[in-house]
């Protein structure tokens, strides 16, 4: 499968074509390391500087190159399809070679920076409640004032949590509503297909 680029970043990265071998594989090194620890404004301008290029030049490279590795990584494109993905940039064979040799050396260091600064959503574990209603008081003798008392288990990656909620009927009849409706939100067509293009 071919990773195929928007106009935006073929023109990021068409600079590549013009730069000699030594200068696109420090700046895919570059690329790497600023995936893993962020981007470092002092490098960029040192190489603006020694290249004799605009500093938007250099960061637009970087961040298409950031782009390539970080899209190819998550879609586990494999060196054959990389190779040609490189191509189509008009990058020449002896370039590609070297760049595909330190794509596949750090593809899984990528992979897992970017399992790291994905989203770890909260999952629902359990759901515990008790009906309380209140009778009557001193002052009110024939009163009825049911409420709600639910305990929330919840985790987030390895930790678990709890959380205890009060609610009375009225808000707990619109709080059912309001999830029956985005349960039935979540199996229409449209949703389906979004979460499979997701995916």
């Amino acid at each position: 499968m071919l990773l195929l680029l928007d106009e935006n970043h073929k023109l990021h990265l068409e600079i590549l074509s013009t730069l000699e071998k030594e200068v696109v594989v420090e700046f895919f090194k570059l690329a790497i390391e600023f995936i893993s620890d962020g981007v470092n404004n002092s490098k960029l301008e040192t190489a603006a500087h020694k290249l004799k290029l605009e500093l938007s030049t250099v960061e637009n490279l970087i961040d298409g190159l950031m782009f390539l590795l970080a899209e190819s990584a998550k879609l586990m494109i494999n060196e054959v399809d990389f190779h040609d993905s490189i191509l189509t940039l008009g990058v020449s064979e002896d370039i590609c070679k070297e760049l595909v040799s330190i794509y596949t050396s750090n593809k899984g260091e990528i992979r897992l920076i970017l399992d790291e600064l994905s989203l770890h959503p909260v999952q629902y574990q359990d759901l515990e409640w008790r009906l309380n209603v209140k009778l009557a008081s001193r002052s009110l003798q024939g009163q009825a004032e049911p409420n709600l008392l639910l305990r929330l288990h919840t985790s987030q990656g390895d930790s678990a949590h709890s959380q205890l909620l009060q609610c009375d009927i009225p808000n707990l009849i619109n709080l059912t509503n309001s999830l029956d409706g985005a349960l039935q939100e979540s199996k229409s067509h449209y949703t389906r297909r979004i979460l499979r293009n997701i995916k």
